[in-house]
């Protein structure tokens, strides 16, 4: 039976907003996946980018991904590029339902661009250029991955977290 509820998608769909607010809504614990990295690496993703690169990026978020994989009945809030490993996905999978939030690239240009969040892969002149050409990149990923898909384009922050649990009642090996 699987208890968590882990959400994916490209930046800027609400995968840290709409899972604090169903983590709240649940009484489950929320967590997101990028501050846990930044947490153990003690600086921010941007750093971790700008010294290390994507690559110790990327080997930081396995090991976070390995830690929270093992929890119960938790939110878990993924950073847009966990899909790109497998291995990261088929742990998440073991007691996790995996929710693909996705919204169109307008909307997520819109979102980055009101957003405080410092977006290492937007550091580029043309973000929304940017934005469509990693989305078709990645867009394949996250299909695979999920169990359910949700546009949030059109959607406020507690319509989102009521279709996800009504997409999840009707899920018999999920525990919610």
């Amino acid at each position: 039976m699987k208890t968590n509820i882990a959400l994916i998608g490209f930046m800027g769909v609400g995968k840290t907003t709409v899972g604090e607010a169903l983590a709240k809504k649940l009484s489950r614990e929320f967590i997101e996946l990028d501050a846990m990295i930044e947490q153990k690496a003690g600086r921010s993703i941007s750093e971790i980018f700008r010294h290390d690169g994507e690559i110790a990026f990327r080997e930081l978020e396995i090991a976070v991904a390995k830690e929270v994989s093992q929890r119960e009945r938790v939110v878990i809030a993924c950073g847009g590029g966990i899909v790109l490993n497998q291995i990261n996905i088929d742990r998440l999978r073991q007691k996790s339902r995996i929710v693909y939030l996705t919204a169109s690239p307008a909307i997520i240009l819109k979102r980055v661009l009101n957003s405080a969040e410092e977006r290492p892969l937007l550091k580029t002149p043309d973000k929304n250029s940017e934005i469509r050409k990693l989305l078709k990149l990645r867009e394949p990923f996250y299909e695979r991955a999920a169990d359910i898909k949700m546009d949030t384009s059109q959607l406020d922050i507690d319509s989102a977290v009521e279709r996800i649990i009504s997409e999840l009642k009707k899920d018999e090996d999920f525990n919610l």
